[in-house]
This record gives C-alpha cells, structure tokens and sequence, in this order.
C-alpha cells in the first residue's frame, strides 16, 4: 500500500517494545481491509512527552500502551472512559475530534481467553501474580465479571500491590489477600487455589528460561494463564503442561484485546482469522 499525507498511523508505546508483535497484525489487519493506516513501534522513556508529541501530529489515530506506562500514561489524557477509569490503568489510546481518550481492552481480552479455553472462575480461587497496569485490568475485570470466590495478589512492589487490593475490596464484595511475590507465600497459597494468572515480565523473551513459580509448586488441579505472549510458550507454561496443568498461553489474551483495539481505532469489524494467523506463523 502506498502511504501519504493522508495516512493515518497508530503505535505501540513502550519498553521495551522490540518483541512486540502488534505491528504485524494490525498492518495485516489493515491491509486486508484496504484501510491507509500505519502501525509503528515506539521505544519511550518519557510517557508525558511522547503523548504530547503524538498530539501535535494530525494523522495520529490511536496507541497501544504497554509496559510501563499504563499507568502514568493516564494523566496525559483528555478523558479516560468509565471502565479504565475504575481499573486505574489504559493499554489504548484513542484520537477523536481532537481529544486523546483512554481504554483498557486487556480487562475483557483476558476474560474472553479464559472463559473460551473453559475455565470456570465461578467461586474460584484465584492467584494474580503481578500489580502493574495488566494485574490491575484483569483483577478488576475478575472481582466485577467473573464471580470469582477469593482473590489473592502477589507482587513485589509493596505500595502498587497494596493500593491494588485496597481498590479492589472497595470496589467489589470479594475476598481480596495480597502479599509479597515469593516462594514461601507461593507455597502457602497454591495448593488450595484453582486458577493461576501471570502478569508481571518474568518469562518475557530474550529472557525465556525464567518463571516466578518453582515448578514444584504446581499440581494438575490449576489452571494457567500467562499473558506473556513471545515466547508462545513461557517457561511457567511448559512446567504447567508437565504436571497437567490447563495452560492458557498470553497469545489468547493478546489476539482479543488487539481485536477491540482495531475496531476502536478503524470503527470496523477486525479481520479476527487473519490477525491470528500472523500472529501463530511467528511462532512456527
């Protein structure tokens, strides 16, 4: 497709963003529509300044906001919709009539993937390993949505988890427990929950052997997610799938947040098949 001043362009904001694999299908998706957009990649320190560049530009349509900017990324917003609002954090941005507007599409995306590989979350409980700006959208997305029985948050940043938990209990008539993200607490919660979800870094390519859960602590009566998507397969999973874990890997939860992405952005019907298979051909 040939691009010109009429091209909108769209972006990952992030870092570090060089494993993301958003550009491939939102240009697929785009391409497949005949739509002249563009999506790129950029690396950002400075969340603040990049908003305020990307505002400057007319042609800007929209951007997906990862790690670590979820969070900070909010103040520099015009408005952030009621849902997002709620979780604290965004991964989508989106330019209309002028103003930049906040979403969070990682909430259902996570939701939709696990309820489609059948777990049921119903009086469950659940393990969130992770506070940040993912942790946030999924354990609000599961104390609202999911009827979950008790969930239990592990970080490592006292504060951020801490902060988390006491919104959520706010929010919500759920059992909420957090503590520190470590072996002993893992071993002592473990045994009796049901449904595990990953949602720090840990296992994130390059760094592709590591996991926050000694292999040892798992038993076949948990389920699995990672949201870690590259690899397809993290460490965590594969040790999950030896001792007959359900494993939901990340690639899941990605695909659907991108799909409610792309639409955002296009106001169009995503290309949900074709957004898949390049997503699954980068993993062949």
């Amino acid at each position: 497709m040939e691009f010109d001043t009429t091209t909108q362009f769209c972006g990952v904001i992030g870092k570090p963003v060089g494993h993301s694999l958003s550009p491939a299908i939102h240009n697929a998706a785009f391409r497949t529509l005949g739509l002249n957009f563009v999506y790129l990649a950029w690396q950002v320190d400075a969340i603040g300044d990049a908003i305020k560049g990307l505002r400057a530009l007319g042609n800007f349509r929209g951007a997906s906001v990862t790690i670590p900017h979820k969070v900070a990324a909010m103040q520099f917003l015009d408005q952030v919709e009621p849902t997002a609002k709620r979780i604290g954090a965004i991964n989508t941005i989106v330019a209309e009539k002028g103003e930049l507007i906040g979403y969070n599409t990682d909430a259902t995306g996570a939701l939709r993937a696990l309820r489609e590989s059948g777990v049921d979350l119903k009086g469950r409980r659940i393990v969130v390993l992770g506070s940040g700006g993912a942790a946030r959208a999924i354990a609000f997305a599961l104390a609202a949505e999911s009827g979950a029985g008790k969930l239990t948050l592990l970080g490592i940043e006292d504060s951020e988890r801490t902060m988390l938990a006491q919104d959520i209990r706010s929010a919500a008539a759920l059992t909420v427990e957090d503590a520190c993200l470590d072996e002993s607490t893992l071993s002592r919660v473990l045994p009796d929950s049901q449904v595990l979800i990953h949602c720090t870094p840990v296992g994130m390519s390059p760094k592709t052997e590591a996991t926050c859960v000694p292999a040892s602590l798992l038993h076949p009566g948990l389920a699995v997610m990672d949201i870690v998507y590259n690899p397809r397969e993290t460490q965590l999973l594969k040790n999950a799938k030896r001792v007959g874990c359900k494993t939901i890997p990340g690639l899941d939860m990605f695909l659907n947040q991108a799909v409610t992405q792309f639409e955002l952005w296009t106001g169009q019907p995503a290309p949900v098949a074709v957004m898949r298979a390049v997503l699954e051909s980068h993993f062949q």
